[in-house]
């Protein structure tokens, strides 16, 4: 049996919508044998306007959440190395100050989880059906856009966008973002979460031209909960998804504290 060695995509309670406590995460990845596990929590945010997410990190919240996994990684130092950091869509017009505000807690790392088409108040939601080819262009457009900044680890659920429109346009809207991912070389996450749930995501066509273009994916779990680390069979199918569509599963990827990956 394939164990996964490490995971970068786990949320906490403090989200409002993941359960069980930060020690129970680290706990059930110890014993699922994975070595380096990094938490992702829905990122916290500031906005101008004063619109306030129900699906992430409260910003009063925001300070315990690293005081507390800190605190976790010291304890643990010698059984498992942790990373903190988190999940954050791309809003253009207000990252910079995005990135100002989150320069006051100690991040190792971001990842993108773009659930937006340009933003959460005025964009629409990538879950919601779609057959309009301009929405999947502006949400490539939008992630591209991210990738390019430098900021993030690794894209999560890059296919998450649920276009049902012509499969054609799909395919080749979705080569052209490919082949300039590629270029950029920025990882793409094949998603443990959508997988299980049998959500519209991970999309075959999506990864039938990953595999083609040899572009390489991580499996991230998108842990809402502690038991999620210990559900090897979920991720043996996921494995054998890529290896259907071949593409090439990353066992860990290079972190910032790392000379070798």
């Amino acid at each position: 049996m394939t164990h996964l060695t490490a995971n970068y995509h786990t949320h906490t309670y403090r989200c409002g919508h993941a359960v069980g406590k930060d020690r129970e995460y680290i706990e059930n990845a110890i014993r699922s044998g994975i070595t380096t596990l990094g938490f992702s929590d829905h990122s916290p945010m500031r906005f101008k306007s004063g619109h306030v997410s129900g699906f992430r990190v409260p910003q009063d919240l925001a300070q315990d959440y690293f005081d507390s996994l800190c605190a976790l990684r010291e304890e643990y130092k010698n059984d498992i190395r942790i990373y903190i950091g988190v999940e954050v869509e791309y809003y253009p017009a207000s990252f910079r100050d995005y990135l100002a505000y989150m320069a006051a807690f100690p991040l190792d790392y971001k990842i993108l989880g773009q659930h937006f088409v340009w933003d959460e108040e005025t964009g629409f939601g990538s879950f919601r059906p779609t057959r309009d080819p301009a929405a999947l262009k502006e949400y490539y457009k939008n992630v591209l856009a991210a990738a390019e900044t430098g900021e993030f680890l690794y894209i999560a659920h890059p296919d998450v966008l649920n276009y049902c429109g012509d499969v054609s346009t799909y395919r080749a809207l979705t080569a052209d973002f490919l082949r300039q991912i590629k270029q950029i070389g920025i990882p793409l996450e094949l998603n443990r979460l959508g997988f299980f749930d049998g959500r519209h995501y991970p999309r075959r066509e999506f990864w039938q031209i990953a595999g083609e273009m040899e572009i390489p994916a991580v499996i991230g779990l998108d842990a809402h909960s502690p038991d999620v680390l210990l559900d090897e069979a979920t991720v043996e199918r996921l494995l054998a998804f890529a290896a259907s569509h071949g593409v090439k599963v990353l066992p860990r990827l290079r972190m910032p504290d790392e000379t070798e990956p």
